[in-house]
Parts: structure tokens; C-alpha cells; sequence
């Protein structure tokens, strides 16, 4: 691994991320919320300095231009490390403590909305409007953005694009990669537009609707509301919530199919789309009959509620229109399972995703019938392509390393807190990038309570659960950091 490289490409995306950093600046002064422009300006130039010195020894555009799939790897680990290192400065002005800080940076840049905060009325506006905006940038990748903006990316970027967001059929919606690039991001600023409009026509002031939809697009779930989406009072506007967040947890390229190329039969020829909508409409309908049954909901608000946290946990939305903390343990049970299902590859949301799914039960079918006709041969198949031996076996690995994590960091957080209901559901919770959880992690919950060391293990968590395992497995192997020239 040629390590200049690395460093020299880290440092360019901090750069730009000095300049996302500005952004509340402009809110803060909007508001006239001037104490908040300090925290801010110091984050950015942080950022800044830090970029500026990482491109002292600069790569040639020729070295970016030949980056291998190792150095991209690399790249997208340590581009998420020192965004969300930076990303945490501003909180530090706000009294939050380092490892608050940190912890509540980490949880916006992976989309988690997991927060330590506990009295929502010490802050102002712009503080949750920087909450909101980190997840909307984290939401989509900020590799894929600056594949979709910087010309000096545009070779290198099939590399970067594949570290960043996995896919098993590496599929793109046009040819080149930063096209596709910046059709997905096209998309997802529509849609936020989209929100913003829909939430104002709703009712909603401007500030709520912009940091609302930030977090509904971005599948993160950070609300300016204490109450999450509870504290709006309106069925409408939950729906409107769910609406998007289903959007948000499928795969753009779909999206993309529909909306730009007007192939409205796209949804319903894909596999994937149409696994992860029979998910949605089977638990979100089994919740709501629990609901109704076990807790007493009219079918009307057992439907609403049934769909709205099922959609929120696949999609690793995070949002809350009830406290689920509150309910029957068979509904809960069924929203737990919602956790480990996730929702489509080259979307906003965190988890396992559909795809890989549905490849381990067809894996399984295949190694069945293997048994009863060993000599019968079984290609499996994804969106009508064959799986190649060797995807094959990386997404098993990946399946595999993604329940051993969760395990591995189960276990050791519930020897810290003693407590099992925090070890395992705050270990899903966080590696699948769902926030909330049970107990005292539920919904009106807060993280805050916990130990240090289960707030690190937590946090490794986000990152490593937002970059899908793959650029973080690779730095530990030692091939990786046999240094070139």
C-alpha cells in the first residue's frame, strides 16, 4: 500500500469537510444565534489544518488515478475516523465532555441516532441543526460526494465507491462511476427537498422540517424534538416520516430507475425491493395485530405505529412515534427481529442489508439440494445475474464476521454493565446504525448512563457497522501495510 497516497487522498476530503463544517455558521447567524458560531468556525479550521497537513507530501494526480482496491479501503476507514474525530469538536463547546463528544459525533457522521443527551432545552437550534446535517452528509457517504463533485476522483472513484458502499453487484446507473455518483446524490437532495416542503405544508416551521428530513433521508433518526416524532402530535406527519424513511432504505439505483428513467416496473422486477417491502408489510402488519391484541391500540393506530417503527428499525431510521419501550413483549419481540432483517444495498440505511439475505437462504437451498443431489449443479442468482464463486464467499464471510461482532461485543459490554438487555440490544442497535433500543436505551432513553468503555465499544461499533465491515477487516491484515513507493 502506497501510505502517501492514503494520507494525501484523506486530506483532500478534510478539506472539503471544512467547508460542510461552515454550514451551521451561516444557520447560527439566520437565527441570530451567535454564540454558536465559535464552536463552528473552530471545527472547520481544525478540519482544515488537518487536511492542509496531510497534503504536505502530495500525491500526483497520476497516484490517485491508479489507486488499488486495498488503498481505497484504507482510504474510506480513515476518511470516517477523522470525520467523525472533527466532527466532535463543536460538541466539545457545549460542555459534553470528550467522550461524550465523541460519542454523539460518531453516532451522526454512521447515521446511528444513538445520543447522550438528556435534557434536549441546554441547547439552541443550531446545535441539532449540526446533529441533523452530520447524518444527512453521512447518510449517502461523503466518499460518494466528493467521487460526484471533485474531478480528481473521477478515476480513482470505482475504487472509493465500492470501499465506501458494498454492493455484491457492484451495479451502477451509468457507465462511468462519478455519473452514477452524482445521480445518487441528485436523488437524495431531491427527496430531502422533497420532505421539506411536504413537512411544511404539514406544519411544520422551517427549522423542524430542514433537521426532521436531514434525519429521515440520512436514516439517522437525531430529532430536534425531545420526543422524536412523539412530540409533533400528528398523524400525518408520521406517515409523511414513514413514507421517506421507507424511501430512504431503497436501493437508489432503483430509485434512480423510477423516478429519472421512468422504468416504473423497475421496483416490482426486483428481487431485492420486493423482499424488502414483503418484510416491511409482514412484521409492520404482525406489530400492529400485537398491538391491537396484546396492548389495546385501535387497528388505526396499531397499523400506524405496527408500520412506522418497523420501517424505522429496518431502515435504521431510528425514530420514534410511540415509546415502544412501553409495549407488550410480543410486540417488541417482533421489532427486535426487525433489527437483524435491514433494509437495500446502496441506500441511506445501516445493518446487514436484503441482498445479503436473501443470498444466505438461497446459499442454504443450494447446499441442501447439494445433499440430496450431490451431483447436481446450482448457480445462485441475484437480480438475474449469477453469483460469482468468489462474491459468494465474501458475503458469507461477511455475514459470518457481522453476527461474530455482534456476539464478541455483547458479550463484553454485558461483563462491563451487567446487564443483559444493554449488551445485546445495544450492540445491534449500534452495529446496525438503529439508535434507540430497549430499557434504558429505549426511545425517551439516553446513552449517557453508560460506562466508558461500553461507550468506545459502542462507537466502534457505529463506524465499523456504517463502513460495512470490509475497509475495517482489511486494515488489520498485514499484506495491507506492506508499504510501496
Amino acid at each position: 500500500m502506497r501510505l502517501y497516497v492514503v494520507i494525501n487522498t484523506v486530506g483532500i476530503i478534510l478539506r472539503y469537510i471544512a467547508i460542510v463544517m461552515f454550514l451551521p455558521v451561516i444557520f447560527a447567524l439566520c437565527y441570530g444565534e451567535y454564540g454558536s458560531i465559535l464552536p463552528f468556525v473552530s471545527g472547520a479550521l481544525i478540519s482544515l489544518l488537518l487536511g492542509g497537513l496531510f497534503s504536505l507530501n502530495k500525491a500526483s494526480e497520476k497516484d490517485i488515478d491508479t489507486i488499488n482496491k486495498a488503498e481505497a479501503l484504507a482510504t474510506a476507514f480513515f476518511s470516517w475516523v477523522f470525520f467523525a474525530l472533527v466532527a466532535a469538536v463543536p460538541y466539545l463547546f457545549y460542555d459534553l465532555g470528550i467522550v461524550n463528544s465523541l460519542f454523539e459525533a460518531v453516532s451522526g457522521v454512521s447515521t446511528t441516532g444513538a445520543t447522550i443527551l438528556n435534557d434536549f432545552s441546554l441547547f439552541p437550534k443550531t446545535f441539532f441543526f449540526y446533529r441533523s446535517m452530520t447524518q444527512w452528509f453521512g447518510g449517502m457517504g461523503i466518499i460518494v460526494l466528493f467521487i460526484a463533485i471533485l474531478p480528481k476522483f473521477s478515476v480513482a472513484g470505482r475504487q472509493m465507491f465500492f470501499a465506501e458502499s458494498p454492493n455484491p453487484a457492484e451495479e451502477k446507473v451509468t457507465p462511468r462511476v462519478r455519473h452514477t455518483a452524482s445521480w445518487l446524490w441528485a436523488i437524495y437532495v431531491g427527496l430531502t427537498v422533497l420532505q421539506i416542503i411536504v413537512l411544511r405544508c404539514a406544519g411544520l416551521d422551517f427549522y423542524h422540517s430542514i433537521c426532521t428530513s436531514f434525519s429521515t433521508v440520512g436514516a439517522g433518526g437525531f430529532s430536534p424534538n425531545a420526543e422524536s416524532t412523539i412530540g409533533y402530535g400528528s398523524n400525518f406527519i408520521t406517515v409523511v416520516i414513514m413514507i421517506f424513511a421507507f424511501l430512504a432504505g431503497t436501493n437508489f439505483i432503483i430509485l434512480y430507475k423510477f423516478f429519472i428513467q421512468g422504468k416504473f416496473k423497475a421496483p416490482f422486477k426486483s428481487e431485492e425491493f420486493m423482499t424488502y417491502l414483503f418484510f416491511v408489510l409482514i412484521l409492520g402488519g404482525l406489530t400492529a395485530l400485537s398491538l391491537c391484541i396484546n396492548s389495546g391500540y385501535s387497528p388505526k393506530d396499531g397499523l400506524i405505529a405496527g408500520l412506522f417503527q418497523t420501517i424505522s428499525v429496518m431502515t435504521s431510521t431510528g425514530f420514534a412515534s410511540v415509546d415502544f419501550n412501553q409495549w407488550d413483549f410480543s410486540s417488541k419481540l417482533l421489532l427486535f427481529l426487525s433489527m437483524f432483517v435491514s433494509a437495500s444495498a446502496i441506500s441511506a440505511c445501516g445493518g446487514l442489508k436484503i441482498t445479503r439475505w436473501i443470498f444466505v437462504f438461497k446459499y442454504i437451498k443450494r447446499e441442501l439440494n447439494k445433499i440430496m443431489h450431490p451431483n447436481g449443479v446450482y448457480p445462485i442468482r441475484l437480480e438475474g445475474g449469477v453469483v460469482s464463486s468468489e462474491t459468494a464467499q465474501q458475503m458469507m464471510a461477511f455475514v459470518v464476521f457481522y453476527f461474530a461482532l455482534f456476539g464478541i461485543t455483547a458479550f463484553i459490554t454485558g461483563f462491563i454493565e451487567q446487564n443483559s438487555t444493554i449488551a445485546v440490544v445495544g450492540s445491534i442497535a449500534t452495529l446496525g446504525n438503529i439508535g434507540p433500543g430497549f430499557g434504558a436505551l429505549g426511545p425517551m432513553g439516553s446513552f449517557d448512563g453508560l460506562q466508558t468503555a461500553t461507550k468506545f465499544i459502542f462507537m466502534f461499533n457505529m463506524l465499523v457497522g456504517r463502513l460495512e465491515l470490509i475497509p475495517f477487516l482489511a486494515i488489520l491484515h498485514k499484506d495491507l501495510w506492506a508499504i510501496k513507493k
